[in-house]
Parts: C-alpha cells; structure tokens; sequence
C-alpha cells in the first residue's frame, strides 16, 4: 500500500515538474520518442563498431604473425640447409653438395629483411632484442660456414675438420634456435591476445544489442501505440461522415450501373437480331447462339442485382430463370434444392455454366429426347461448399465428341472464376455434371 502511495506521489510529480510540462505540449512527447530511439540506435552502431573493429584488429594481428611464422621457419631451414651441405661437401668433396648451402646462403638475407619489413615501426623492444639476436646468430652462423668451406675448397681439409669439431658453431646454433622458438613464442602469445580481445568485445557486446534492441522495439511500440491513438482520435468524427457519404454515393452508382447494363444488354441483343435478319440459315445458326448467350447474361444481371435491398443472387431464381427459355411442356425438369444466395462473383460464371448445359440439353441431350433433367443442390456449411449436380435422363445419349469445342472452354473458364471444379460423366442413362464451388452462401 505505501509502495503505491509512493508511486503515484511521483508520477504527480514528474506531471508538475519542467519534464512533465514539456512532454504535454503536443508533439513533444513524439519528440522525446523519437530522440530516444536516435539515441539508442547510436549506441547499437556504436557498440557494433567497437566489435568491427575488434575483429579487424584480429584478423590483421592473424596476417601478420602469419607472415613471420614464415619468414622465421625461412631463416630456420635456410641455416639447416645450408650445416647440411656444409657437412655432405666436407665428407664427399663432391661440390654438388654445395647447392643446399648456396640456397641457403641466398635466402637468409631475404627472410631478414621480410621480417624487418612484416614488424615495422610498431616493434615492441622485446621484439627488437630477439630479431637482433636472430639476424647477429644467423650471420655468425654463416660466416662460420662460409669460412669452414673455403678451407676444404683450398685443401685445408684438418683446419676445416678443426673447425667443424669445435662448439662453436653448434652453440651458435643451438642459441638461434631458442631465439626463433623464443620469437614464435611471443607471435603466437600476441595472436592469441588479439583472439581474446575479440572475443571479449563480442560477448561484451551481445548482451547489450539484445538490451537496446528490447529498448528499441519497446520505443517504437510506445511511439506507434501514441501515433495511431493520436490518428485515431483525429480521423473518428470525420470518418462516419465520410463512410455515410460513401455508402450513399456507392448505391447510387450501382443502381445507376445496373440499369445501364440492363439497357446495354437489350440494345447488343436487338443488333444481333436485327443483323440476322436477312442472312443465310448457317449465320442465323451462329447469331442465334450469340443472342442465347447475351439472353443469359442478361439474366444472371438481373438476379444479381435483384432488389436494391438485396446485393446478392439466388441459386433457385438463377437455375429457374436460366432453364425458363428452354422450358416446354415436353421439357421435363425437377429443381430441388436450400435456398441459397450466392455472391456475385459466383453468379455470373455459374450462370453461364447452367446456360451451357441447358443449350446442350436442347441440342443433343435430355430435351432433345424427350429425356427429364435434374438439378439439386446441397450446402455444406462446415466446410464451405457447395455442390450442384445436374443428371439427364434420356433413353438414346449421345456419346461425347472427342473435339473440344467453345462450351467447354466456356465451362473450364468458369470453374477458374468459380475457384472450384466440374466434373462431367456419361453414363447410359444420359450425362451427370457436378459442379463444385467455395461460397459464403447464407441461408435465404
């Protein structure tokens, strides 16, 4: 209880004080948001930075002991090298065991200068001593060696055996030694220095970009929580005028749309007929299929429009009104079904579907045998489906064509736009078509 009394006495406070003041002047909260999350990011992009660099640091530290591990295995071999042919000329005297300690001699000076260059002037004095040490042994080393050979070149063969017996030259060597594993030594130790700290900086920084990302993501909430609030509260009273206004003029053109359709319809159908009037039988054969096709659009315009009221069409009124030009006494059809409403979308493709069935129907199919036709439909509400099927009865069918003509096309076109399927079977008894749609059909 006392730790919320506190609470809210400094919440009171902060609203009295300079801050608090400042932050409720419009837009300066906002401000502040956005000052904070410049602020954050600077720290990300900082601390980024840091952990570049560190690996940079790294990477550069990798390629330079690199090359010295190198250049001082050089110098190492180059004075082995060249003990070896020392030693094969002075027990063979044969001159071509000369050549490992002419290469030799001819490397070394090379690896000195490579690893002169790879420290540069940022030497330690550590590195200084030992490098002096290594270029003062190595020489040695072979001056020894080059006065060793010339005395077997001049025949002085006891003072080179002399020579060659003597500690000398093999503590020289054994001191070089030490000097490059010494130097190896302190490269490596300076890498793996260079690892850690990279490695340091990293697990420095983790921790801290997943706090500022947190700090950042808790910002941006904030900030877009006090826009869209802020929108909201701005746009409220203008949006219900506006969505009454909309709504009004949207009825109005679609009343205005539809009666221009309806007209648009009967004029295209009175050119067709009158186009027709005068010609041969084959093209009245094709104008008369182009008008069944007009009458059927015009007829799924009319029961999708239906009343002002009712911006969707019926399933039964579509199958009734599709079949009702193709209707005789001798038509026979049964119609069973929910009553449905479709959505628009649905309507104009499904319409010109049954259209399709019914002029086949007529030509060589159910009605043109004196056959009965069937259709029945049933919802399925769970999974969102409608299934219409449509069965012809007649007792002579006709066997399918193998051509594909303009009506199938038609009907593949229109299960597309349905986002269903059709499925047509010949049986003996006469053609089963089902047709297969997703709806958001409501009970009428």
């Amino acid at each position: 209880m006392k730790r919320d009394q506190g609470l809210r006495r400094w919440v009171a406070q902060m609203r009295q004080s300079n801050l608090g003041r400042w932050l409720a002047i419009p837009g300066r909260s906002a401000l502040a948001l956005f000052a904070l999350i410049a602020l954050l990011l600077t720290g990300s992009a900082l601390l980024v930075m840091e952990t570049i660099e560190a690996e940079r640091a790294e990477r550069q530290q990798v390629t330079k002991t690199t090359r010295i591990l190198v250049e001082l295995r050089n110098v190492g071999r180059a004075a082995i090298n060249a003990e070896t042919g020392q030693r094969g000329y002075f027990i063979t005297l044969d001159q071509r065991y000369l050549a490992p300690y002419e290469v030799g001699r001819e490397q070394f000076p090379l690896s000195l200068q490579n690893l002169r260059q790879t420290f540069g002037p940022d030497i330690s004095p550590e590195q200084e001593r030992l490098l002096n040490e290594i270029e003062q042994l190595t020489r040695s080393k072979f001056a020894e060696m080059r006065e060793s050979v010339g005395m077997i070149e001049r025949g002085e063969l006891i003072a080179a055996q002399r020579m060659i017996l003597t500690d000398q030259g093999q503590e020289t060597m054994n001191r070089l030694r030490r000097a490059l594993f010494d130097m190896e030594t302190m490269e490596q130790n300076i890498l793996r220095d260079a690892a850690e700290r990279s490695r340091a900086a990293e697990e420095r920084v983790m921790p801290l970009l997943a706090i500022l990302i947190v700090l950042i993501s808790i910002t941006l909430a904030l900030g877009l929580f006090q826009t869209t609030r802020a929108a909201r509260a701005d746009a409220a009273e203008a949006q219900a005028l506006a969505l009454a206004e909309a709504h009004e003029r949207a009825d109005l053109l679609s009343r205005e749309l539809a009666h221009r359709v309806r007209n648009l319809f009967a004029m295209i159908l009175a050119i067709v007929n009158m186009s027709a009037r005068n010609e041969p039988d084959e093209t009245r054969v094709v104008t008369e299929r182009i008008a069944e096709r007009i009458r059927a659009l015009l007829t799924v315009q009319e029961v999708t429009q239906g009343a002002n009221s009712r911006p969707v069409g019926d399933l039964r009124t579509l199958v009734e009104m599709t079949l009702a030009p193709y209707r005789d006494d001798t038509s026979a059809c049964v119609i069973d079904g929910v009553d449905l409403s479709l959505p628009d979308t649905t309507i104009t493709p499904l319409g010109l579907v049954l259209h399709e069935l019914a002029t086949n129907a007529v030509k060589y199919g159910a009605w043109s045998t004196q056959g009965e036709i069937h259709v029945s439909w049933r919802n399925d509400e769970r999974a969102g489906e409608v299934t219409l099927d449509w069965v012809e009865m007649t007792p002579n069918a006709a066997k399918p064509g193998d051509r594909e003509g303009f009506g199938s096309m038609l009907m593949k076109a229109s299960a597309r736009q349905l986002r269903g399927s059709i499925e047509r079977r010949f049986t003996p008894e006469g053609l089963i078509v089902t047709i297969l749609f997703p709806t958001d059909a409501h009970a009428a």
